[in-house]
This record gives structure tokens, sequence and C-alpha cells, in this order.
């Protein structure tokens, strides 16, 4: 259940949905849409790429989480990028702020979006295998740092809807 008048926070593995999914669900709720990914690169002046290569992943981890806890009171939905709610505190967080969505997609759906993207630093550097290794690690953690589950499978007005429901 959408706690009302509070956020609505969309988490999963790369390329499972949370930015087309949440532009959507935003548009019915009547709500601002934010994606935590381009927060940050306004935030920081810089593509998530060049965060990944000038600054490494440990600072952009470190920015992911300041700038989750300082998201303007006008955030609707935050499609979270697909580490963000790895992390307990993080987690904590959006829970504490509004309702945690995981978008619950196949790792096959996920890679096909995702393997040709020189947007996703992580996805680019990787083998499938890694990246399959990645997605079975994160899993769990993404079932346990959210308040509810949705099937990523099906088009982005359906799972829209699900969340809804």
């Amino acid at each position: 259940m959408i706690k009302k008048n509070r956020p609505v926070f969309l988490c999963g593995f790369m390329g499972c949905g949370k930015s087309t999914v949440g532009k959507l669900l935003a548009k019915k709720l009547g709500k601002e849409f934010i994606d935590l990914d381009e927060y940050i690169e306004q935030t920081e002046g810089m593509s998530i790429p060049d965060i990944f290569a000038q600054k490494g992943e440990p600072y952009f981890r470190s920015l992911e989480s300041r700038l989750l806890g300082e998201l303007p009171p006008s955030a609707g939905v935050v499609a979270t990028g697909g580490g963000t709610l790895l992390k307990k505190e993080n987690g904590d967080l959006a829970k504490a702020s509004g309702t945690v969505v995981y978008i619950d997609a196949p790792f096959e759906l996920c890679y096909d979006r995702i393997k040709d993207d020189p947007h996703r630093p992580i996805a680019v550097s990787s083998t499938r295998e890694q990246l399959l290794e990645r997605y079975e690690q994160r899993v769990p953690l993404y079932r346990e740092n959210s308040d509810i589950s949705v099937d990523g499978t099906g088009t982005p007005m359906m799972i829209a809807a699900e969340i809804l429901k």
C-alpha cells in the first residue's frame, strides 16, 4: 500500500524500468518525478560515467546516499539507481520517507536493455556473467529494502497500474 502524500521510491536492477515506470506513475499521481541518477548528474555537473571514471564508485555511492536524503520536498516519485537501495541505511531512509517499490524484472529482460548502454558504467565494463552475478547478489537486498514488490515483465503502464493497486 502506497503511503498517502509521501514519495514512492522505485528500486530494482539496471534496466528494470524504474525511470520509464516512474514517469508514468508520477503523471498518474499528479506528482513530480525525479530520476536520482539525473539529479546526481545535475548536482555534480558531470555524467555518471565521468563521476565513476574521475572520482570512482565509492565517491558516487557516498554522493548517492547524501542526495537521497536531500531530495526536494516536491519529490513524488523517485527512480533510484540500481545500487542505491543496496545499502540498508538508504533502504531505511526511503522506507521512513515513503513507500519503496521493487520492480522485479528477470535478468534477461534487464540485460537486453542495458548491455549496449554507454551511460551505464557498470554494465559497459562488465561481462554478461559478471552482471548476472551482480543481479543475483542484489535481488535479495532489493526485496529486503522494499515495502512491496511488483512484477516487472509487463508494459510500463501495467507496472504503474499494479503499483497504484
